[in-house]
């Protein structure tokens, strides 16, 4: 295996030791297992803009900030300048979240620092030390699956009490680990409060959650916990401790339920198809 130049640099600077092998490439990055010191992580390496496949990134970028009043101007022009920042506001966007993420409690791999367009952070493994499956490719029992719902319903809304919603949460962007469901993939993630697109990503997240662990526990495809927790976002009453029911009544002269039924059933396509693509360019690796 031919060492990455970005990872050729960290060990350059003693971050890490060795790459050990590769563990997926995606439309964003590829990731890489890496020894530092006696610890096994990984690495991600980002891949630049004109490299990446992923689509709309303008609007998952809506609402963000750059780390300065300058630098948040420039993002909003077409600049030279403005466009550096956006790709540095992308690259970066994962690891900040990491790091809020988990001192907000939501199991996500912790972060280990970026370093030269690569984060470094936690490798999530099964039980018996191997690299962790995701949620999609695992078979679950009706009472495993309600408790990775629950599980995955909460971490749901401590992001959204950080003012953040993954906005590409699926079965695929889930790792199975001995405790449970680490959510992952985060550098499309996208502001609650700025974004006009938030709450169509934030029920899509759910949606998509709800449809791959329904098909263990089918009554979960009668809860609406993505409406649910909006309705409470919005009114100013949502806590990272608040209970939740899965229960909400709409306006049925406004909300087209059948709509939204067909929003579960294209998740569940969407994902068999995600996964397909990615069956597809991991073997051409």
């Amino acid at each position: 295996m031919r060492t990455p130049e970005a990872l050729l640099a960290l060990i350059d600077d003693g971050v890490i030791d060795e790459v050990l092998r590769p563990l997926k490439s995606g439309k964003e990055a590829a990731v890489y297992v890496v020894r530092s010191g006696d610890e096994v992580r990984c690495a991600k390496v980002y891949k630049d803009m004109a490299q990446r496949s992923f689509q709309k990134r303008v609007q998952y970028q809506e609402g963000r900030r750059g780390r300065g009043s300058r630098e948040t101007r420039a993002m909003g022009k077409a600049t030279n300048f403005g466009r550096k920042q956006a790709e540095a506001a992308w690259k970066t966007a994962e690891v900040d979240a990491l790091y809020q993420l988990r001192e907000a409690g939501v199991r996500v791999p912790q972060p280990h620092g970026f370093f030269h367009g690569v984060l470094v952070m936690e490798l999530v493994t099964d039980a018996a030390g191997f690299s962790a499956p995701r949620l999609g490719e695992v078979e679950l029992e009706p009472d495993q699956a309600r408790a990775y719902h629950a599980t995955l319903m909460r971490d749901v809304v401590r992001m959204l009490c950080c003012g953040w919603i993954h906005g590409d949460l699926s079965a695929y962007n889930v790792l199975v680990g001995p405790e449970g469901p680490v959510v992952i993939d985060f550098p499309q993630i996208v502001s609650a409060a700025g974004n006009n697109n938030a709450r169509s990503m934030l029920l899509r997240d759910v949606n998509n959650l709800t449809a791959a662990l329904g098909r263990f526990a089918p009554e979960l495809l009668d809860t609406w916990y993505g409406e649910e927790m909006w309705a409470l976002f919005e009114a100013g009453a949502l806590l990272p401790d608040t209970p939740l029911s899965g229960q909400w009544t709409p306006d049925e002269s406004e909300v087209d339920l059948d709509g939204v039924r067909q929003a579960i059933n294209d998740a569940r396509e969407e994902a068999i198809i995600r996964q397909q693509g990615r069956e597809a360019a991991e073997a051409e690796h």
